[in-house]
């Protein structure tokens, strides 16, 4: 075997040893997870955040966020994915009564590079990045982990697709925090100190471990 097959095989691997460690709660529990609009509370509590902390200068913040997003979405699945065309292994034929899939979720056709991935892990960076707020950034990172690992869980990406995106969606945000920071230095002119003594920056960690205690709720009550 070639190093692109020896590399393929241990992503193979690696993606039916965590895909097969499925339960009954981890099924909801995943799912929720992975679910976008399960996360709304989040993003609306950073906004809220950023509101509130940088008043006249937020428009630049959100726009960053927002913009770091919109390239990672669209890096990982309006290009890399097609131009890669690796197929999700919800979809390969050589897969096919291997893989355990929730609710017969599949998934489009490829999957390299994951835009879950992406997405979360250039949000959790850009944001703890401009928050500054250490029990955030422990809690955002742990989501983003968590998102990217659910996508393996159901069954709709390899490891390495959720590593692609991952690095898409790091590279995403330090592009964005560069531009702020080259383009607006008003941002980064109040003192660090005062973020982290206010207690708004305590709500998206809040929000956040709200988020996964309803996430448990639910998996016990409906699944």
């Amino acid at each position: 075997m070639n190093f692109l097959e020896i590399l393929n095989h241990w992503d193979t691997s690696l993606f039916l040893l965590i895909n097969g460690l499925h339960t009954t709660f981890f099924d909801g529990f995943m799912w929720a997870v992975s679910a976008k609009l399960t996360w709304v509370p989040l993003y609306l509590s950073v906004l809220f955040v950023v509101i509130s902390y940088w008043k006249k200068d937020a428009i630049w913040v959100i726009l960053a966020l927002i913009l770091c997003i919109v390239f990672a979405d669209h890096i990982s699945s309006g290009l890399i994915k097609n131009l890669v065309q690796r197929l999700r292994p919800s979809h390969a034929i050589e897969l096919e009564g291997l893989v355990h899939l929730v609710k017969g979720y599949k998934g489009a056709s490829f999957g390299f590079v994951s835009s879950h991935a992406a997405n979360a892990f250039g949000f959790a960076l850009l944001s703890s990045l401009l928050l500054n707020y250490k029990p955030y950034t422990l809690a955002i990172f742990f989501w983003a982990i968590i998102t990217a690992y659910s996508r393996i869980y159901l069954g709709v990406h390899y490891p390495f697709d959720v590593i692609g995106g991952a690095t898409v969606g790091v590279l995403s945000a330090l592009l964005c925090f560069w531009v702020l920071k080259k383009f607006f230095p008003a941002v980064f002119q109040t003192k660090k100190d005062s973020i982290k003594e206010s207690l708004k920056m305590k709500v998206p960690t809040l929000i956040l471990g709200l988020s996964f205690l309803g996430i448990i709720i639910y998996s016990i009550s409906v699944f």
